[in-house]
This record gives C-alpha cells, structure tokens and sequence, in this order.
C-alpha cells in the first residue's frame, strides 16, 4: 500500500465553512475503509496562514511555532463547529514581484513531500493554486469566499453564514431605526459582486438594496424613501453593496493601499449615501458598516453541511487524480471544475432576472413573464 502526504490551506478573508471542510478532509483521507479501497495511506499536513506558510525562504517547519501542523482525527474533531480557520490565514501572494516566492513555495512543497495540496479560498487563492498547477503541483481547490463571487459554483463557503449575520443586525437595528423614526443604510462586503448585499437585504426585509451590478441615482433613492414617509412608513432600511455606485461616480475606497493581489479596500458608500438622504430628502439618518462581523461567528448548518461535502470531494479528487480542479456545486449535486476556468471572471447579480430597477430592490416576479423594470 503506498503512501501519500497531502497539505491543505486557508486563503484570502476568513469566514465560517472553512473549518467544517478542513476536518472532513481530514477524516475523509484518515478513513481505514478509504486507505484499503484505493490502496493508499495517506497522511495530512495543515499549512498554517495560507500561502505565507510556504513562503518562508528557511524552509517549513513543524508546531507548534512553524509553518506546518499534522492533522488527525482527534485533532479536528470539534473543529466543524467553530468559525474563522484553526489553521489561520492571510493575504501573502508568492507571486507577488515584491515577494518574489514562488520557487521558495515549490521548494517547501518538495521538502515537505506533499503528494497532493487542497486549497481553500476565493479567486486570489485559487490563482496562485492555478498557477503552481501549471508547475507541476497536484492542486486541488475549494471554493471559500462570503461574496459568492467565484464562476462555475453556485455556493462558496461563508456565504450563507455571512447573510445570516446581515438579517440578525439589521433586525437588531430596526428597533433604534423605529424608535428614532430614522433611515439607517447598512454596508455589507461584497466587492465587485452584490450577492452579499442583495439576499441579506432580501432576507433582512430591506426597504432598498442598493448593488455594484446596477449604478444607482441617489434622486431615485430620495424618492423612494419620500414616497414610503407619505404612505406612513416610519422607518426605512437601505442595504448598500460596499462596490456600489451612485450614477456618474466611482467606487468608495476606504484606503488607497494596494493589496499582494492589486486590491484596494473598498468602503465609505453607505456614509455617502447617508449624507446625501438627509441632504436631499432631509431624512434623519444614520450609516452603518458591517465590515467583519459578516466573516465571524460559528458557521450555520448550510456551511457546515456544505464544508462537509466540500471535504470528502477534494479527497476523492486525489484518489482519483483529477487535479488542476475546483470542487464545485452546480445544480443540487457536488462536482468539479478546472480550475482554469475560475480564475480571471466573476459571478455577478443577473441584473435582468434578479433586481428591480426601478424599485432597487429583488425582483417580485419569480415566475411570470414581465418587463425589466417591472420585478
């Protein structure tokens, strides 16, 4: 029976799943019915603060201070039922020109006798797996990002777990909102994508919803909130996507600095937007930005259910030896994708199927045939 070393990683932004997907790797290739029916013992080897684990030029070292930690079922055993990553993460890129470290990660790779590497991250991550792939490196990807922006899966983890702490707050903020008769337009995260913004806002009974897909005109906001005080509404809800912007404008950064992956923070458009209600509309109100209460918190049954068959794929992948792949959920039914066909592209709101552009806000029409502005 040979013998195999697999490695695995968090990238990018935590969130809730991460944790779940990491023990079922675990208890998926420490499986005694597994080892005999493929023939292979395998042993796994957590990679700690994602890519910056194997960037260190003195080359990986064991726990409890080094780079690497050996993962066993009794180690993991609980860890499905807590948020963020035990095995902590980062934003480093060994493919940065400042860094310079991708033939020091391929050389930690070999050091380490890593057979197979899992991944787990959003598009950054799945960049630089895409890219060791392309040296040699027998990758596997996870999708992992609360902007449920990666193509070719319907789900990426966090994502639920991450709307579900928009409802809470924003209920929570409702009581103040009601008592004070005051507006509050709440940020969420996103990026480039409104998914975050839209089913949170959705599912929290946002009055408007505001998404970077579709450039909104803050004089149709104010309308929309004038119209709902005239019907009686005492308070209003805005969820605002932290890309979003308003017609004729750019994006809000909340720092000018660039990130390893050529990322600027994006922020501040729920207090412009704020500012500019009680300017035009002379509506007391008040903004808010969730920022990283959505990546905390124990994940919900959904991540944890999902990190689960995210797991068990990515260690059938490697006895399969499909590699250079992404586990993926397309349809009701777990999958892979090469991940070649991830990298570079985005999921996006279908703005014709899935937002009103005249109400900003989901869509009503679910079934029936109707106009785009008409939801």
């Amino acid at each position: 029976m040979r013998k195999m070393r697999i490695g695995v990683l968090t990238g990018g932004g935590d969130c809730a799943g991460l944790n779940p997907a990491i023990k079922w790797i675990v208890k998926s290739a420490l499986d005694e019915r597994l080892s005999q029916e493929a023939g292979i013992t395998f042993e796994v080897l957590g990679i700690r603060d994602g890519w910056k684990g194997l960037m260190n030029p003195q080359g990986c070292n064991p726990a409890p201070h080094g780079d690497v930690v050996a993962l066993n079922q009794e180690v993991v055993r609980t860890w499905d039922r807590y948020g963020g990553t035990m095995l902590g993460t980062s934003r480093s890129n060994p493919y940065d020109p400042k860094h310079n470290a991708a033939q020091v990660v391929l050389a930690n790779i070999e050091k380490l006798g890593l057979g197979a590497l899992i991944a787990i991250g959003g598009d950054d991550t799945q960049s630089v797996a895409q890219k060791l792939s392309k040296e040699g490196v027998n990758v596997i990807g996870i999708p992992k990002t609360i902007d449920k922006d990666l193509p070719g899966t319907d789900y990426t983890l966090g994502f639920e777990t991450a709307v579900e702490v928009i409802t809470q707050e924003i209920d929570r903020l409702r009581t103040t909102a009601g008592s004070h008769k005051r507006i509050f337009v709440v940020e969420t995260m996103g990026r480039n994508a409104g998914w975050l913004a839209l089913e949170g806002g959705e599912a929290s009974g946002a009055y408007i919803i505001l998404i970077p897909e579709y450039d909104f005109s803050i004089e149709r906001v104010c309308e929309l909130l004038l119209e709902g005080r005239s019907q009686g509404i005492r308070y209003d809800i805005v969820v605002v996507a932290e890309g979003a912007k308003i017609s004729g404008g750019g994006q809000s950064f909340a720092r000018e600095e660039i990130d390893s992956f050529g990322h600027k923070s994006l922020g501040g458009i729920a207090e412009t937007v704020a500012r500019q209600i009680e300017k035009q509309a002379q509506l007391e109100t008040r903004s808010i930005v969730l920022s990283h209460l959505q990546r905390g918190g124990t994940p919900c049954a959904y991540d944890r259910r999902m990190g689960r068959y995210f797991g068990i794929a990515a260690v059938d992948l490697i006895v399969n030896q499909q590699y250079g792949r992404m586990v993926s959920y397309r349809n009701g039914k777990i999958c892979a994708v090469p991940i070649d066909e991830v990298i570079g592209k985005l999921s996006l709101v279908d703005v014709e199927t899935l937002y009103d552009t005249e109400r900003y806000n989901g869509r009503r029409a679910i079934l029936r045939k109707v106009g785009r502005n008409h939801g």
